[in-house]
């Protein structure tokens, strides 16, 4: 499959502990990305996004809010990984 654009966040606050990877799961799955979502040791949430420009650019302007408990306080993003991303989104194993 062929996506338009893939790119990789960064989410950086107060981000674990708050429900924010289940929150992405769920905003992900309502625009039809595809790609996954997972914690970092650092204390940040990592994700990979890929579908259209435009969803792509509604799920990262979304992230700078998150859930009702997060505090976010960066949102990073840089292109994603060259190649497929599976398709549909999911959470991965906490790195």
């Amino acid at each position: 499959m062929n996506w338009d654009e893939t790119v990789t966040l960064r989410i950086r606050g107060r981000v674990q502990g708050v429900g924010f990877r289940a929150w992405a799961l769920r905003e992900a799955t309502h625009l039809e990305l595809d790609g996954w979502v997972r914690n970092r040791t650092d204390g940040s949430v990592e994700m990979v996004l890929s579908g259209t420009p435009a969803q792509v650019a509604a799920l990262t302007l979304l992230c700078y809010r998150g859930p009702a408990l997060a505090r976010v306080h960066e949102v990073e993003s840089e292109p994603g990984p060259d190649g497929p991303v599976a398709r549909g989104f999911h959470a991965k194993p906490d790195t």
